[in-house]
């Protein structure tokens, strides 16, 4: 039972673009589920303006903020203090206001494993993987896939440097191969294959040839709705055997934030479930 004369303590998305975000609607669900008076907002800010406008958030009694594309990796950079996931990660999605500053965590990984083992029943122990993107998405689903008893990861990007620099961070060579995007072709075939690029978002979906894909394997892609469109399209014309976008992963990832900040985990399945039947656009998981 909520208390009326709470106070509510206020929280944040910070991306851009950040209009898109599912997060104050999940929150506001996860609060009256809990009975936890808060008030969450979304806050767009180009990353020029990322540290001027968390300043501003902080000032006016901003307590914790998730952070989005594509200020992952920079907000790990101003925190004091990094939990351990977010460390490996060098990517931050969660900030926690404390007296000195902000500390960091990363709940992508979490909510990503979750939702691909809970909700879709997969067994991620011994496949084999292969991660499109190097970014703050990327980073961040990484090491709890490692954690998950993956066999291996092989990493793929545009930018070669990005794919040494989380193979190196990650720091298990025997399990971790960083490929260069060109040559995504001879890699052979994958169990799973995770897009973790913002193809509707920024250049596009590279070109994936559909041998990438073995028998039952699975695909996904971090995002959700219109930005998930291209590799799902792909996935399901190379015969992918189960197809899903980030709409899950979205929902645990915030859980995962909202346990951190309030000491509660509240409940995913009926939130999961309204977002699936009233967003007509977003991408259906079958």
């Amino acid at each position: 039972m909520s208390n009326p004369n709470a106070v509510a303590k206020r929280f944040a998305v910070i991306g851009h673009p950040v209009a898109h975000s599912l997060s104050p609607r999940i929150h506001a669900t996860f609060a009256r589920q809990t009975g936890i008076a808060l008030e969450y907002t979304a806050i767009d800010a180009a990353p020029e303006a990322f540290d001027a406008a968390l300043a501003a958030f902080a000032a006016e009694g901003g307590v914790g903020a998730n952070v989005t594309l594509p200020h992952k990796e920079h907000a790990a950079a101003i925190c004091n203090n990094l939990s351990d996931r977010a460390r490996r990660a060098g990517a931050v999605n969660t900030l926690v206001r404390t007296t000195i500053g902000w500390d960091g965590d990363n709940t992508d990984g979490a909510g990503l494993v979750r939702d691909l083992t809970e909700r879709h029943s997969r067994d991620l122990r011994g496949r084999k993987v292969l991660l499109i993107g190097a970014g703050g998405a990327a980073r961040g689903v990484a090491p709890t896939l490692l954690d998950a008893g993956i066999a291996s990861l092989y990493i793929v990007n545009r930018t070669a440097s990005r794919v040494d620099a989380l193979a190196d961070a990650l720091g298990e060579p025997d399990r971790v191969h960083p490929r260069y995007l060109d040559d995504i072709g001879a890699l052979g075939n994958f169990d799973l294959v995770i897009n973790a690029t913002s193809a509707a978002r920024g250049a596009g979906l590279p070109v994936l040839p559909g041998t990438l894909l073995a028998p039952r394997c699975d695909a996904v892609d971090l995002s959700y709705g219109e930005a998930a469109i291209p590799f799902l399209s792909w996935a399901r014309a190379a015969g992918a055997h189960l197809v899903i976008d980030g709409l899950g992963m979205l929902v645990e990832q915030a859980a995962e934030s909202f346990q951190r900040w309030h000491g509660v985990r509240p409940y995913t399945d009926e939130v999961y479930a309204a977002l699936r039947e009233r967003d007509d656009a977003l991408v259906t998981a079958d």
